[in-house]
């Protein structure tokens, strides 16, 4: 299968492993997950997918911006026939394309999603403010398992503007998942989940 060769070369190129330090790496029967990440990279969403595990992979999904993933014709048969993802616009959203009801759609037919809620890539190791998606995600489907992930070092492997990978270790940290809490409000709730994700960064070396 041909995501299992891409699958193996991300592996053996980035050194990417699934540290799973607060969740199974298989959701239980039937529960859909929504894996929410911090944004360095074009590759974030490669990395993440191939620490999945294989069973678990052929049922999740990435988001995934329209304008970049459409951009030749590699990246869209790479995007669409390799990984299957979610292509969403990013610049010119209206009711007919909006990202949060193409992703509840794929949660309701049972498959795991994954989404990077930042919006764009961050500048530093801070993990930025979370827009309201992986909120409305919640609220309309309270069975899914949110689980935060911290992928570390990936900005070094594909630098911001650089087409030419450089071989590097990076991390993929899968935390406990999260659920909204009863009555509890957007902008706390944003905020309690980007703290989930920031702390699953490796505190630095002293």
């Amino acid at each position: 299968m041909i995501a299992d060769v891409f699958t193996a070369l991300v592996r053996l190129f980035t050194g990417a492993r699934g540290h799973w330090t607060g969740c199974a790496p298989m959701p239980g029967t039937a529960q859909p997950r929504v894996y929410f990440a911090n944004h360095t990279s074009n590759l974030d969403f490669v990395v993440l997918w191939s620490t999945l595990p294989r069973a678990h992979r052929t049922r999740t999904r990435a988001a995934a911006a329209r304008d970049y993933w459409t951009a030749n014709a590699l990246r869209r048969w790479i995007a669409m026939r390799v990984f299957n993802v979610v292509l969403i616009e990013r610049k010119h959203v209206t009711r007919t394309n909006n990202p949060v009801d193409q992703l509840a759609s794929v949660l309701g037919a049972g498959d795991s999603i994954i989404i990077f809620p930042e919006g764009g890539r961050a500048a530093d190791t801070v993990v930025g403010p979370f827009k309201s998606g992986l909120y409305h995600l919640a609220q309309r489907h309270p069975e899914a398992e949110l689980v935060p992930v911290y992928i570390e070092n990936l900005n070094r492997v594909l630098p911001k503007g650089e087409v030419l990978a450089i071989p590097l270790i990076c991390t993929v940290t899968y935390g406990t998942p999260l659920r909204l809490l009863p009555g509890e409000a957007r902008d706390p709730f944003l905020e309690r989940a980007r703290l989930a994700v920031q702390t699953l960064q490796t505190p630095p070396l002293t």
